[in-house]
């Protein structure tokens, strides 16, 4: 039986009860000569790099979506943790697009092409909050932060990405990685305590994820591929090399994302049955440095 009735005597899974996001107003030093090359193998590469950079201009307007996608459903809930969870959600996300808006800035300066891909990756969004229910935006919502879990999983757990990285640059993403762990489970906790756990919410949920891992690579992939041939390094044999070896061969930041992405499609699925909160430990320590102000919680939310 799907009914919300029944889901609101449903237990919150354990590890989404222990874990209480919190909102850091964090701030990086971005230096934009590095913007094309701040990561790679050895030496700064444009192919991985870029790759990254196209992520981070989804990320903003995204975020906007996740942030409205929770919102709908926060007054409905009847936990009192859980709603206050998910204000922390919303007020991590806007950090998060704030912080990437400005990342953002410096490859429109190097990439005016790069302003359009966000223009068109908003204008999607924004036909798709309007054309479907909010259950649906919930759906695709849970199923995106699904996928930036496991990279920020990936990310964190791969000493080999940031062993060249620049130092700013690899800052914002671990910061971003580790708020993405700390609420992994929040936006699908919603889900389960307004939409449950039954046969229609699972089929709607697994949809979302095939739905929006189509669409997020149909989008990304032909925009990465042109910023590294407006780069000049389409026919940079070397560079690929590196690319592979980071994102699919020895280090594989993509392969591995395969199984965890499988798991999703499990009817017991939660995000915290992967249990990496130990990288959590240590992150006050690490925002530390990077703090921007003392700023109220409700003022993003």
């Amino acid at each position: 039986m799907n009914t919300l009735k029944s889901v609101k005597s449903a237990t919150r899974n354990a590890k989404s009860e222990s874990v209480m996001p919190t909102r850091r107003d964090l701030n990086f030093p971005l230096p934009a000569e590095r913007v094309h090359d701040w990561v790679g193998d050895g030496q700064g590469s444009v192919h991985f790099t870029h790759l990254m950079n196209t992520m981070s201009l989804v990320i903003p307007v995204g975020e906007r979506f996740f942030i409205d996608a929770v919102r709908h459903y926060r007054d409905q809930i009847q936990d009192p943790e859980l709603k206050k969870a998910a204000t922390a959600f919303i007020g991590q996300e806007a950090m998060h697009g704030r912080e990437h808006d400005e990342y953002n800035a410096k490859m429109f300066e190097r990439l005016p092409s790069a302003a359009v891909f966000e223009k068109r990756v908003k204008k999607l969004l924004d036909l798709f909050a309007q054309n479907t229910s909010p259950a649906f935006r919930l759906s695709g919502t849970i199923a995106l932060e699904h996928l930036t879990a496991i990279m920020a999983d990936g990310l964190l757990k791969e000493p080999r990405i940031a062993a060249d990285a620049e130092p700013g640059y690899l800052a914002l993403w671990k910061w971003h990685a580790l708020e993405e762990t700390e609420h992994k489970g929040v936006a699908y906790d919603v889900w389960e305590a307004t939409q449950g756990r039954g046969l229609k919410a699972y089929t709607i949920r697994a949809f979302g994820l095939v739905l929006a891992t189509t669409i997020f690579w149909a989008m990304v992939l032909p925009h990465y591929a042109n910023f590294v041939r407006q780069e000049g390094k389409l026919s940079d044999v070397k560079g690929w090399r590196s690319f592979y070896k980071m994102a699919i061969g020895e280090v594989g930041f993509l392969r591995k994302m395969v199984r965890p992405w499988f798991a999703y499609f499990r009817p017991d699925f939660h995000p915290w049955d992967d249990d990496n909160s130990h990288y959590l430990e240590g992150i006050e320590q690490f925002s530390a440095p990077y703090a921007r102000r003392a700023a109220p919680l409700a003022a993003a939310a």
